[in-house]
């Protein structure tokens, strides 16, 4: 079978060894350097020769369905194998190579009836895409099911696979300890059969060929020091000590969309005291609330849309972000701005509603019960808040009154508001 079009770069190629002589495989490192790909190449190639039953897991169905299934492998197809047959069942999301029979399910954990059926089968190899979102817990349900016996057309038996690829999170994330301690997450005990495993490391640099011109000096190294060490450098970052935030956890709720029956919208602002070039920055988060199937509400951060401005800057921002998302209010923090901070506001818009809030608590005690909504699977990202997650992860009690935390600030009122929201946004305070 021949490859047409595809030019593996040569972590690929290394990646494609460990493929070959290892059962359990980890790909981590930067945004687009290849991972994938080469998962999803393996993974036909096998399926080629052998037959069988092949998954790919992730944490949301929408992204299994829309970054694999609908877009890595059809160019994979058509790049490696472009003279394959394949047919793709839409309502099923699932590809079968009409030759031998096998299939490729493309599955989300966040659909529990349908993956509680996947999980019912056997399988050849099985696919943790972005595993950083996926519990360890999911990964071992779904390693009990590598038990499919497969053989090829010369008798040959398959040796059944499992592959991994990250961003790579804080090292107390599960991959940390499984692939670079090399100990059970859950026991911690030392992996006894590591022959077993390989880990490599692939990075946007390795794969440039493949990029755009601009992405990876223009995009990936503009962000933060700790987003450059995870997108770019593909690095596993240290925990901040007693941070309220783990990158793990909201890594593990992300969605990559809103939902679109939202039932109240807010943008919350905390105002900078000055808007030098030194100065701290407008905190402007966008957050929503829904009452999710578990009888709770959920609250959707949606945007972060934070800037070192002067007020009439900031304000139109604020505004441009209430009219994009149809808000139900702006959430006001006014300790520091009293009434003029609305009437800045109702300069750029005289009818915009406006709910104010003061803070009657210190900094920490107002953003604890936000981060608990977290680790109870209750406050949800949708798509990577880059700067806001970096304030998050390295929020404690024992920072110091000049670091940064205006983005944390806007968090905790838009969530916290949301929360109490009563009526109409319109006289009085909330306070916190």
């Amino acid at each position: 079978m021949k490859e047409s079009g595809y030019r593996p770069t040569s972590a690929q190629l290394a990646l494609r060894r460990l493929i070959r002589d290892k059962t359990r495989v980890m790909a981590y490192g930067g945004s687009r350097s290849g991972k994938t790909f080469e998962f999803c190449r393996a993974m036909i190639a096998v399926a080629l020769r052998y037959g069988g039953r092949h998954a790919v897991f992730r944490r949301y169905f929408n992204s299994a369905k829309h970054s694999v299934f609908d877009d890595t492998f059809p160019k994979v197809f058509e790049l490696c194998f472009p003279d394959v047959k394949y047919t793709r069942n839409l309502s099923e999301t699932r590809i079968t190579l009409p030759g031998n029979g096998a299939e490729f399910q493309f599955v989300g954990l966040d659909d529990k009836r349908r993956a509680e059926k996947i999980l019912g089968l056997e399988f050849s190899t099985v696919y943790f895409n972005e595993c950083s979102e996926i519990a360890y817990e999911s990964v071992e349900l779904a390693l009990t099911r590598l038990a499919e016996t497969r053989a090829d057309s010369e008798g040959r038996l398959l040796r059944n696979r499992a592959f991994f690829d990250c961003n790579p999170p804080g090292k107390s994330h599960w991959t940390y300890k499984l692939f670079i301690e090399r100990i059970n997450p859950r026991t911690r005990a030392r992996i006894e059969d590591w022959d077993r495993y390989g880990v490599i490391q692939m990075n946007p640099r390795d794969n440039a060929e493949n990029l755009p011109d601009g992405y990876i000096d223009g995009t990936l190294a503009a962000g933060s020091e700790q987003m450059k060490r995870r997108f770019l450098y593909g690095e596993f970052s240290n925990d901040v000590e007693n941070a309220l935030w783990k990158q793990e956890t909201v890594d593990r709720f992300r969605v990559t969309a809103a939902p679109g029956d939202l039932e109240r919208i807010v943008v919350a602002v905390d105002p900078a005291v000055t808007a030098t070039g030194g100065s701290d920055a407008t905190g402007v988060v966008v957050a929503g609330r829904r009452r999710e199937r578990d009888g709770l509400d959920h609250f959707y951060v949606l945007g972060d849309r934070s800037l070192v401005a002067p007020p009439e800057r900031w304000a139109a921002e604020v505004v441009a972000a209430y009219r994009f998302w149809n808000a139900d209010c702006v959430v006001v923090e006014v300790n520091q701005g009293g009434d003029l901070i609305a009437n800045v506001l109702r300069q750029v818009d005289p009818n915009i509603p406006v709910r104010k809030v003061r803070a009657t608590r210190g900094k920490i005690v107002r953003a604890e019960p936000i981060a608990v909504l977290y680790e109870q699977g209750r406050a949800h990202h949708v798509g990577v808040l880059r700067e806001l997650e970096e304030e998050m992860t390295r929020f404690t009690s024992g920072a110091t009154v000049d670091r940064a935390d205006d983005r944390v600030d806007a968090l905790v009122w838009a969530a916290s508001a949301l929360a109490e929201f009563g009526g109409d946004c319109e006289g009085g305070f909330l306070t916190y």
